[in-house]
């Protein structure tokens, strides 16, 4: 009995284990033309285009196609500008051949967005663009045709859980309009289900399906969409179903991920400027060279880039994206070798740019891509153990030999016949086998600062070699340190730790260094009545970066026992200065992290400490220094343009856990 149990059991596992192999292998068969394509083109298209961010004459802070939610327009009220949406200058044909000239491979496009209209002709909903608006077109026909034509994958976009007119429909921030109040449930079985069996029926061939917001989405929710996709059995999804549902790739939204996201299928969805749907009053534009340096950066940490574009209400993509989009492909013509079904590059860190690589018949093209070209002609490129067969600019039809020379573990490439590209000049080394590399070492240690004594150590992923170290800012060498474990030292004045690798006794990695500041604690402030908790200023306005706040009028101040985003009175589209003390238990070296979607910055006795500004979703930076025993002041600066928010502010003394920063030790001066 217990034989027949066993052999039972094991039958089970083989045949579970043969069929996760098996959705592995058909999952990564489906994602074969994504990762060789590496870049598509991200259109946000809807009746939002039509009020363009203004509302009863107002600039309505936040993303264009967010107006209804930032603006709390009500239904009846949005709903009149389907009735203004008249595209008669869209051609599908355009901006197809336009995808295709910039180098794209495959184009996601928003079949319904957040605000309910759904830009297809649906049975589910009159509120589309056939029946309600004057254009009495389905456009998404229009661009299934081109695709099939220009040899482009076409996906969509479906907003499957927020809907601010089909009553029932999830909204950030709740409901503002009693019309929107209803069921969940019978909002995806009446609309969300129909429509996505509409949009993956009707349409030929889809190859991608991209949710967005899984506001109030659940396992059991997500079920009901779950099936669909069988209508598309090549079909890959995205991360943002919800109900627990990982979906194919991740999504990181307006930032690279700085290492990437090691395991996981991923693709950094960004703007040309600062919205998604087209907005009159936006003209941040970002360069041809960012946009051309933001693709390399992401392919060469193994990620694909969705650039979007948001036409107007008559149907026309914005002249500035149209010459960049025609800049990039200019580039990609050239270069597009070194980006179309590369690899993430083998190095962790290359000074001078970035890398990516193909491997073929026993061989691998490394393409190093060249943003900062070298003053004096001379590239070097550390750590690299593998037979060098030939060095050449990609550009260069002939590829004429360029020189090399090899020494202590790096490879040095005379670039001085090279003509510099604009926005990157991609060198291509050929090598025979997989790269083998040597990283450099790195140094670590609990701060960069120390008062009397420090402590670091030194690791590396390649565990037969030697580490060697020098304390006076020599190169390390043969005879230098041999690292054993953590160094702990009292020390003077400042210096700086240079490590290498050595395997047989040679040098086979470039050099790290780190230095290492001696510091006195800062003096503390003697405040004259201190009290528990800090004091805010709340502001409401758009920004791409952190305004000068001291030149604006406050929507409200007051008093909060800690960093505190509930005091907001909107989701997005806001500003909050935190100011007060923090008391310091003892003299030491404290690190300090600030986390925050969107941008902030930290200020310790009124010099900046971290500068995390910008438009990002939750990212943390950190920033460190010596305090004396007392109170400090203390201010954060933050503010948030849309989508999620977010700010968390910690600190750690040296030799202790990290924590968030207590409320007990956050106090305001009362006499101030």
């Amino acid at each position: 009995m217990k034989k027949s149990i066993i052999i039972t059991i094991l039958t089970i596992f083989i045949l579970l284990s043969n069929s996760c192999k098996n959705e592995l292998t058909v999952n990564q068969d489906r994602l074969g033309w994504w990762h060789e394509a590496r870049f598509g083109l991200f259109i946000h298209w809807g009746i939002y285009s039509v009020p363009a961010g203004i509302y009863k004459g107002n600039d309505i802070p936040g993303i264009g196609e967010w107006i209804m939610n930032n603006g709390k327009i009500p239904i009846s009220e949005y709903a009149a500008f389907a009735a203004q949406f008249n595209p008669v200058n869209f051609n599908a044909d355009q901006w197809v051949s336009l995808a295709k000239e910039a180098g794209m491979k495959y184009i996601v496009i928003t079949s319904k967005h957040h605000d309910g209209f759904a830009m297809f002709g649906s049975k589910a909903s009159p509120y589309n663009i056939v029946d309600a608006t004057p254009f009495n077109r389905d456009p998404l026909q229009d661009m299934a045709a081109a695709c099939k034509k220009y040899g482009i994958r076409l996906g969509f976009y479906y907003s499957q859980a927020q809907d601010w007119h089909h009553a029932g429909g999830s909204a950030i921030g709740g409901h503002w309009d009693k019309a929107q109040d209803g069921n969940m449930d019978e909002y995806l079985d009446k609309i969300a289900v129909p429509q996505v069996k509409e949009i993956l029926n009707n349409y030929g061939p889809i190859s991608v399906l991209w949710w967005d917001t899984p506001e109030g989405m659940t396992p059991e929710r997500a079920a009901r969409l779950l099936p669909l996709l069988k209508l598309q059995p090549g079909i890959i999804t995205n991360n943002r179903l919800g109900g627990g549902i990982d979906g194919d790739f991740e999504t990181p939204e307006q930032y690279i991920p700085p290492t990437g996201i090691p395991g996981k299928n991923w693709e950094a969805c960004m703007t040309m400027n600062d919205t998604w749907g087209f907005k009159t009053n936006d003209l941040n534009w970002k360069s041809a060279e960012t946009l051309v340096q933001n693709l390399i950066d992401i392919a060469s940490k193994g990620g694909n880039y969705l650039l979007n574009v948001g036409p107007n209400s008559l149907g026309e993509i914005p002249e500035p994206s149209i010459e960049r989009m025609k800049q990039i492909g200019t580039w990609l013509k050239t270069n597009g070798d070194a980006i179309y079904g590369t690899k993430a590059s083998p190095f962790n860190i290359i000074p001078w740019g970035r890398c990516t690589q193909k491997q073929e018949r026993g061989r691998t093209r490394l393409y190093l891509h060249v943003f900062n070209f070298p003053a004096d002609g001379q590239l070097q490129l550390d750590g690299l153990q593998n037979k060098i067969i030939k060095t050449y600019a990609l550009a260069d039809p002939a590829h004429e030999p360029l020189n090399l020379s090899l020494q202590d573990g790096s490879a040095t490439v005379d670039l001085s016949r090279v003509k510099q590209s604009e926005y990157a000049t991609v060198i291509v080394m050929e090598i025979e086998g997989t790269p083998q590399v040597y990283d450099a070492p790195e140094v670590t240690a609990p701060a960069t600062i120390f008062i009397d004594s420090l402590s670091f150590q030194i690791s590396s992923n390649r565990p037969e070699v030697d580490l060697r170290y020098t304390l006076d800012d020599s190169e390390p060498g043969i005879s230098s340190y041999l690292y054993k474990g953590t160094v702990k030292l009292a020390a003077d004045k400042s210096l700086t730790v240079k490590a290498k690798c050595f395997f047989n006794n040679k040098a086979v990695s470039g050099t790290t260094q780190k230095f290492f500041s001696k510091d006195v604690p800062a003096a503390a402030v003697i405040p004259k009545k201190p009290e528990k908790g800090f004091t805010y200023k709340y502001y409401q306005g758009m920004w791409s970066t952190l305004p000068d706040f001291s030149t604006l009028k406050p929507v409200k101040s007051g008093k909060t026992a800690d960093f505190d985003l509930s005091i907001k009175e909107q989701n997005e589209s806001y500003g909050i200065v935190f100011t007060g003390l923090i008391q310091v238990p003892a003299d030491n070296v404290y690190t300090f992290y600030l986390e925050s979607d969107d941008g902030s910055k930290l200020m310790i006795d009124g010099k900046e400490l971290i500068d995390n500004d910008g438009l990002h979703a939750m990212v943390e930076k950190t920033g460190e220094l010596a305090l004396a025993c007392g109170f400090h002041k203390i201010a954060v600066l933050f503010f948030q343009r849309g989508g999620g928010d977010g700010l968390n502010v910690s600190w750690n003394p040296m030799g202790k856990p990290k924590l968030k920063l207590a409320p007990e030790l956050l106090y305001h001066d009362k006499m101030k």
